[in-house]
């Protein structure tokens, strides 16, 4: 009998092939022995978010919203920041275009609801301002 070791898909078989009086062969699977698989990983502790001002409750106050659909290329401020009206607080891209969101009034960041990278549809809520 020989024996051949085949690999599929990352996956290692070992075959017995047995050849009859020249002509036909009888392959038999043989049992394979697979490493052991690598003990998972621990998730690191998360680290704790800096409270968001006692001011404005989260999500509270003036909504910033996406004027068309895109991808939200970053968010310029995060939660607890304090913004000037018409400070750039994001940046939209639409139809290969930049498009800066400025904030539509002074105060503080209260809710970022949207990631970097994002897609967004129109009138979508970005981020709010208390």
């Amino acid at each position: 009998m020989k024996y051949l070791r085949i690999t599929l898909e990352g996956k290692t078989y070992e075959v017995g092939v047995e050849v009859l009086d020249g002509a036909s062969a009888v392959a038999a699977p043989a049992p394979v022995a697979y490493a052991p698989a690598a003990a998972p990983v621990a998730a690191p502790a998360p680290v704790a978010a800096a409270p968001a001002p006692a001011a404005a409750p989260a999500g509270a106050g003036e909504k910033v919203t996406a004027p068309m659909a895109g991808i939200l290329l970053k968010a310029c401020v995060k939660v607890g920041d304090t913004v000037t009206a018409g400070q750039e607080v994001a940046v939209l891209e639409a139809m290969k275009m930049e498009t800066s969101l400025p904030s539509p009034v002074a105060g503080t960041v209260t809710s970022v609801l949207v990631a970097s990278g994002t897609s967004v549809t129109e009138g979508q809520v970005l981020l709010t301002i208390g």
